[in-house]
């Protein structure tokens, strides 16, 4: 049995840990004693891995540069002694992969999840010098493994596995009407619904002005954006200002996603960059086609008039433009949802997911 350690900057309701959970609760038992580490603080999956019997340790690091918690933590996995640590997200694979190196860590693998174009000079040295002892760089779409490569990392440590989704078969608990009364969406309301962080990256801008472009066409569209951040009050405001924040709803930090795709018409996605949208995919396994960025990480997910839509980055009459086909025409919208959903539970399982980390763990540590 091989000891794994996990280690990730938090639990917050994000992409990352979501995967990380859903794998460290899955792996099987028999073969691998998981445990999981968190930098800075838990969060919302920490309860999910703790029912699911996984050790769960909170190193506490309170500054960007904070020697304790680096000491902290080197001195957690010289006292557990795993024999694989897998890293995930930038800080984790600095102090992490660091602090594995000084302990004398036999297997490390670094884990990249997104195109992360936000990357210093120094940052992307910071990766390649850490690498030189690292065994496997593991993405979750080919995307950001070229991304990478074009930043000098090594193409031959990268493996690509990726992510996992379940389709839930249960039906939704709310009625339309019901959910709708709640949102405080008319009744007759055409659904468009984007869900993220509210930050740059994601290009909320985007899908509100094609909002208003709709809008000129159709008087029921209507757009939920489901999610909460930074930009939150400048979105508010732009809404406003384009004279459309009745078409335009801000439904914040929501734990009934579920519930609300169950009844979306359709789902947006602008991003500029992404790594692999657990978001996307959920619309997806929920039966909702997609009108999405054309990036790379959109682009293992989405084929363009088969199971969705992908729009050039920024063109946001385009948008508009491919949510009328699907607004307007029901069997068209019918059949890119079954595609689409199709495609999650073929392509995108949790059990593939978990046995590519399976297989990456043996070959790199040895069966």
């Amino acid at each position: 049995m091989k000891r794994l350690m996990l280690i990730i900057p938090t639990l917050d309701q994000g992409g990352a840990e979501k995967q990380l959970t859903l794998l460290a609760s899955q792996l099987p038992r028999d073969q691998f004693d998981v445990s999981v580490c968190t930098l800075t603080r838990g969060g919302p999956y920490e309860n999910n891995l703790r029912n699911n019997d996984v050790p769960v340790t909170v190193i506490g690091k309170k500054f960007k540069l904070d020697p304790l918690a680096y000491s902290r933590l080197k001195q957690h996995i010289q006292k557990h002694k795993p024999d694989i640590v897998h890293t995930w997200l930038f800080a984790a694979n600095s102090y992490g992969r660091r602090a594995a190196q000084a302990a004398g860590t036999p297997h490390i693998i670094c884990g990249e999840r997104c195109v992360d174009r936000w990357k210093a000079s120094y940052e992307h040295w910071i990766d390649r010098k850490l690498d030189q002892k690292t065994d496997r760089i593991a993405c979750n779409s080919s995307g950001i493994r070229d991304f990478y490569i074009e930043h000098g990392r090594a193409a031959e440590k990268f493996q690509v596995i990726p992510n996992g989704m379940r389709i839930d078969p249960a039906p939704p608990t709310k009625t339309k009407a019901q959910l709708f009364a709640e949102l405080g969406l008319p009744e007759d309301a055409r659904l468009m619904v984007a869900v993220g962080r509210l930050w740059p990256q994601k290009r909320f801008k985007d899908v509100i002005w094609a909002t208003d472009i709709l809008r000129r066409v159709r008087d029921d569209a209507h757009l939920l954006i489901v999610g909460d951040g930074p930009q939150s009050s400048r979105l508010r405001l732009y809404a406003k200002q384009v004279t459309i924040n009745e078409k335009v709803h801000f439904a914040g930090h929501r734990n009934d996603v579920r519930e609300i795709l169950a009844h979306a018409d359709l789902f947006f996605l602008a991003s500029g960059y992404e790594g692999q949208s657990n978001a996307l995919m959920e619309a997806m396994a929920a039966g909702v086609p997609p009108v999405v960025s054309d990036i790379a990480g959109n682009r293992d997910l989405v084929r363009h008039e088969e199971n969705g839509y992908l729009v050039g980055v920024g063109q946001r009459a385009e948008y508009a433009r491919f949510a009328q086909y699907l607004l307007e025409d029901e069997k068209l919208r019918t059949q890119l949802a079954a595609a689409a959903r199709a495609t999650i539970a073929r392509d995108f399982t949790i059990e593939a997911m978990v046995q590519g980390h399976v297989e990456m763990y043996q070959a790199v540590a040895g069966r």
